[in-house]
């Protein structure tokens, strides 16, 4: 007797569920039809503003107060992954989380030289130094295209940093070239550049902020549901 074997096919109905399924993992459900729920709206911005000036605010501190901790970016990235986090638990899509999460890293790793310079720009002073001797930053500085500058104050104290604001092609040993420093020597000095103020690095940092908002906007509303899972699989 000749055993005949079925193999079963899934039903074109369970195929449309898992790629529904699978589109709601990677991207969020978004079970709303039209424009989003404005509260759900007004959720998503909230925590991307409240990470955005939590992760510029820890470091900015960091920079004023001497906490090279903060200063560094760390509570920027911490910030960062409590968005991450945040959002996971809110149900948001792993892609979104993640584009989230990028975002966030970029804000806090372009954050603690955009608030050295706000340091600077608020308590900074400003004084001449002599050049002793110049430098390619293509050969020395992995192709940046910068000349650095190593200096001596007016005492003839050699700076263990070297400058490259200020510095270019036409600097040579022996001129001055301004310096800007922080008296409580919580921040390391730097060159003065022509042309650029104080306060251009922190407003720099506006697109990073306002792109981790937009993702963060993003996520939340796609993240809202329905039905719940359970519910799903009946």
């Amino acid at each position: 007797m000749a055993l005949v074997r079925r193999t079963r096919r899934a039903s074109p109905s369970a195929d449309s569920h898992l790629m529904t399924h699978q589109r709601a993992t990677v991207w969020g459900p978004a079970e709303f039809v039209g424009l989003p729920p404005w509260w759900l709206v007004a959720e998503g911005v909230l925590a991307g503003v409240l990470t955005a000036g939590a992760a510029v605010g820890t470091t900015l501190y960091g920079a004023w107060t001497g906490r090279p901790s903060l200063a560094d970016g760390e509570g920027g990235l911490a910030c960062a992954v409590a968005l991450a986090l945040y959002l996971v638990s809110v149900g948001a899509g792993r892609a979104l989380v993640g584009i989230v999460v990028l975002l966030g890293v970029c804000l806090a790793l372009h954050t603690p030289q955009a608030a050295a310079c706000g340091v600077l720009a608020e308590r900074g002073r400003v004084q001449s130094v002599t050049v002793t001797s110049v430098e390619d930053g293509w050969a020395t500085d992995g192709g940046r295209g910068r000349y650095l500058c190593s200096v001596r104050d007016a005492d003839g104290v050699s700076l263990k940093v070297r400058i490259w604001r200020g510095c270019g092609g036409t600097t040579r040993p022996g001129d001055a070239i301004a310096l800007v420093y922080d008296p409580e020597g919580r921040v390391p000095p730097r060159g003065v550049e022509a042309g650029s103020g104080g306060l251009e690095p922190l407003r720099g940092l506006t697109p990073w902020a306002s792109a981790l908002v937009a993702g963060s906007l993003v996520a939340v509303v796609r993240s809202y549901r329905l039905t719940r899972p359970a519910d799903m699989k009946l």
